[in-house]
């Protein structure tokens, strides 16, 4: 099942508008220009802001998603036509040799389930060439973020053009580590909607991210801070080996 967050039309129409600071982003387009790539596949592409940042400088990118709604939105964005666009998830991806990989924001977090987080490892592993990078991005559970997930430090609000006000926030609905669950909830001052979503995040430790990433193949190369938030995330940036894992 898909977050609502991601397939509801509302809330995937307002979801760039209530993130407008992805300066996150920046890091990750520099490591791809870091390395040369040609060829990108972005994991968890949702509505498309990396994905089209890439296209718009002659990044070859291929972005796939699970969640319909999200895909449905990213297609009719300028530039979309410059993007490669996979309803599903990287557990089946049809063949390919790309540079780099990324999953960017929670995309790593959110395959909470041990099996399908292995099975994506696996998929990404054959979608890249030899010598292809993987760039992971996941929070330091040290950190416990999921203290400040309240209304109080969450809440944001919005003046959406051909949408109006909206506000948004986050609470915390369980953590039994290693998963967080949370709620997201809406109000639309068009019409006095209120839309929530639910969802939960698996927080893995640096050791373990590393250990899952040698294990399906990889040579972990180094894992970074991230800028825009030191000291909370790793980075991870790992190269595909050429023999497959096994």
């Amino acid at each position: 099942m898909v977050d609502a967050i991601f397939e509801h039309p509302r809330l995937v129409a307002v979801y760039d508008a209530l993130e407008p600071d992805r300066r996150d982003l920046d890091v990750y387009a520099a490591i791809v220009q870091e390395f040369g790539a040609r060829s990108v596949l972005d994991v968890g592409c949702g509505t498309s802001t990396f994905a089209l940042l890439l296209a718009g400088r002659g990044v070859e990118v291929t972005g796939v998603d699970p969640a319909a709604g999200s895909l449905a939105y990213a297609r009719r964005r300028a530039g979309a036509d410059r993007v490669t666009w996979i309803h599903g998830d990287a557990t089946a991806l049809p063949g390919m040799a790309v540079d780099l990989a990324t999953m960017t924001g929670n995309v790593a977090q959110a395959i909470t389930d041990p099996l399908g987080w292995d099975a994506t490892l696996r998929g990404v592993h054959h979608a890249l060439r030899p010598g292809g990078r993987l760039v992971v991005e996941s929070r330091d559970p040290a950190r416990r973020q999921w203290l400040t997930w309240n209304r109080a430090g969450t809440y944001r609000v919005a003046e959406i053009a051909g949408v109006g006000r909206v506000e948004c926030w986050v609470e915390l609905t369980d953590v039994t580590l290693p998963l967080v669950s949370f709620r997201t909830t809406w109000v639309f001052g068009s019409d006095g909607a209120v839309l929530t979503s639910d969802s939960t995040l698996r927080f893995r430790d640096r050791a373990e991210i590393e250990s899952d990433l040698i294990r399906h193949g990889y040579v972990v190369d180094e894992v970074r801070d991230a800028p825009d938030r030191p000291g909370r995330e790793f980075v991870f940036v790992a190269r595909r080996r050429s023999a497959p894992p096994g």
